[in-house]
């Protein structure tokens, strides 16, 4: 199930026709009570979110989400008539997994809601990953650094995932961007480095595993 925030009567109805008509489930909502209510009976799979809602915004809705224990790893892409780098960083850095503009295109729309979906299934695998301190439990998916466990985004496990896979290796921001977003942001890196500030950030103590090369990209090491 797809939920949809968006107080635009014409867009909403033509993104939930969209998403049906491509062989998914969604419900559209005009304002954040609407949503709140619904997210109390049912939990999405992925969240559409407009940023301007009339009784509560978008990045407020956001921070809730990611407040809470049962949705601080639910997918939500924002949907906005803001295009400035500046309220992308926002959003990003607020833990929006991914960003589009509008006006956008409804198969646009559709392939960036695969994308997300394919990356945030429950993942198969069941081992562990473990970088100095850092324990990533791909089959529970979850991370503990010095035996206490801390909450990730969807994106940001996916990132550290891939980080402590590859550890040693420098990676480029184009191949993290290709990877975990998994389309072309047009050159947007900042995007990375947003997310790769906010993981740092949760991992605490163990941020310097995730070293800067800089003007090339990331390198996770152990710490010594």
């Amino acid at each position: 199930m797809i939920y949809l925030v968006e107080d635009d009567n014409s867009i909403r109805e033509l993104v939930i026709y969209t998403l049906q008509t491509t062989g998914f489930q969604a419900k559209g909502f005009s304002c954040a009570r609407e949503f709140w209510e619904a997210l109390k009976k049912e939990m999405p799979s992925l969240v559409l979110l407009d940023i301007m809602l009339p009784d509560e915004d978008g990045l407020s809705i956001l921070k809730k989400l990611r407040d809470f224990n049962h949705t601080a790893r639910l997918p939500v892409i924002m949907l906005t008539a803001r295009g400035t780098e500046y309220d992308k960083v926002i959003g990003l850095d607020g833990g929006a997994d991914d960003y589009i503009p509008k006006p956008f295109g409804m198969m646009e729309l559709v392939s960036r809601v695969k994308a997300m979906l394919r990356r945030t299934e429950p993942e198969k695998k069941t081992r562990a990953r473990q970088v100095g301190p850092i324990i990533l439990d791909m089959g529970k998916h979850t991370v503990k650094v010095n035996e206490t466990f801390v909450t990730l985004t969807y994106k940001e496990f996916e990132l550290l995932n891939y980080l402590m896979e590859n550890e040693g290796i420098v990676l480029t921001r184009d191949q993290l961007l290709s990877k975990i977003w998994g389309y072309d942001f047009d050159g947007e890196t900042r995007t990375v480095d947003v997310h790769i500030r906010t993981l740092r950030q949760k991992i605490g103590a163990a941020s310097d595993c995730i070293e800067t090369i800089r003007g090339v990209g990331y390198k996770m090491e152990g710490m010594a």
